[in-house]
């Protein structure tokens, strides 16, 4: 089977690696050019385990190839990004289209074509299914149309790919089947056949439920804060029931899904979403809370932030609250340092330059590097060691060594 996957992100690339492992023919298509020309000599260009060495053993077996434009296949999968319309939160579905009006050319009878990109419900039939359509096509004939997102977390993509339950949302059953087909070839998990607008809404959903309920540790977080208790023993001793699992609060929610696919579904039902749009603004309400915080800590000063991922140990930034955070100290005057061991950026600094001459340790991320820090290095380099933890991983401080996280605010 030869399969073109449209788009070479943190989805698209794993999902090429997996196939090409499996004794598929694949072209991974990117329109970035130096993307393109990495990976065509074996590097790749985001943190995740085990894709490096399938990506050399692959391009080194002619199994796979990275390319500016597609091929003829039997199977295409569009894996392009779908942000949010920031005016009414509805999906932008632009580089969906792009992508399918660039494979129509290509298209023979028989093909399959697949989207994973996270949609607003009903995308798939509404907007998508009459590009091909146009193009002369029968869906469910001659052309074979399915909705499949993918379901992982970052650092177990490949893992997660092949071993959890698929859900492949077919524009009609004969659509379903032949892309069960596609997945057949490396998923072990249990391939969930239903239709594209239920498979899009389940996608959403499933994101929404997360953002919801981290929304619901964030306000108790802020409660705590103003009645003076403390949270993180709330959360815990909760949790101790057997019914009951409160999520851990943070400085805010990131990543392209759980900060963007919940606002597909309150853009479709704007009047009824209530719920799901009250947990997207609390959530976003949280570099607020964090900065208000900073400045009861310190009023000036310098700020070594520590982690700009949204997620800990990987290099993925996207939509990450780190960055507002950032942006909102920087606003209000303070010197900002940041070291983050995942992420290669040019103003990022490394971790003795990043607390050398700090008043504040502003922790943002999980990185496992954040869990134990180089107290002794700390203490050289800090006057007055203070610590705030937003990600609440430090257990325990050595003396000397002031320590804020969602378990205390209300000392401040």
């Amino acid at each position: 089977m030869k399969v073109c996957i449209m788009g070479q992100g943190y989805i698209g690339l794993p999902t090429a690696a997996l196939f090409s492992r499996n004794h598929c023919e694949v072209v991974g298509v990117d329109i970035n050019e130096e993307i393109v020309n990495n990976l065509n000599k074996g590097i790749i260009h985001i943190e995740e385990p085990g894709i490096s060495d399938i990506i050399r053993q692959s391009v080194k077996k002619n199994t796979y190839k990275a390319s500016l434009t597609p091929e003829k296949a039997d199977a295409f999968i569009i894996t392009v990004p779908t942000p949010y319309i920031v005016e009414n939160y509805s999906c932008d579905l632009s580089y969906v289209i792009t992508a399918c009006e660039t494979i129509v050319p290509l298209l023979e009878k028989g093909n399959t074509v697949i989207i994973e990109s996270t949609i607003a419900p009903m995308s798939t039939d509404e907007v998508i299914k009459p590009i091909f359509e146009k193009a002369g096509f029968k869906i469910g004939e001659d052309l074979y149309l399915a909705h499949c997102p993918e379901r992982v977390l970052p650092g177990k993509i490949l893992e997660e790919l092949v071993h959890n339950n698929r859900i492949i949302g077919g524009v009609t059953p004969e659509c379903s089947v032949k892309a069960s087909e596609v997945y057949g070839q490396f998923v072990e998990g249990h391939l969930m056949l239903t239709e594209a607008k239920t498979a899009e809404l389940s996608k959403c959903m499933e994101n929404t439920f997360r953002d919801v309920n981290i929304a619901l540790a964030n306000e108790l977080t802020k409660i705590c804060a103003e009645i003076g208790v403390n949270a993180l023993d709330v959360i815990k001793l909760a949790n101790k029931h057997p019914r009951v699992n409160l999520h851990s609060p943070g400085p805010g929610v990131g990543g392209h899904c759980l900060a963007i696919d919940p606002y597909f579904i309150y853009a479709k039902a704007p009047e009824t979403a209530k719920i799901i749009k009250l947990a997207r603004d609390t959530n976003n309400s949280m570099p607020d809370f964090v900065c208000k915080y900073v400045e009861k800590i310190i009023p000036n000063g310098k700020i070594a932030v520590l982690g700009a991922s949204y997620k800990g140990n990987t290099d993925d930034d996207r939509e990450s609250p780190a960055y507002d955070i950032i942006a909102r100290l920087e606003n209000d005057g303070y010197e900002i340092a940041v070291h983050d061991p995942h992420l290669e950026r040019d103003n990022f600094v490394s971790f003795g330059d990043a607390i050398d001459g700090a008043d504040l340790i502003l922790i943002l991320c999980d990185h496992n590097e954040f869990k134990h820090p180089d107290y002794k290095l700390i203490s050289e380099k800090m006057q007055n060691p203070i610590i705030f933890d937003t990600k609440n991983i430090i257990p325990s401080v050595p003396e000397g060594v002031t320590l804020y996280n969602y378990g205390n605010l209300y000392e401040i």
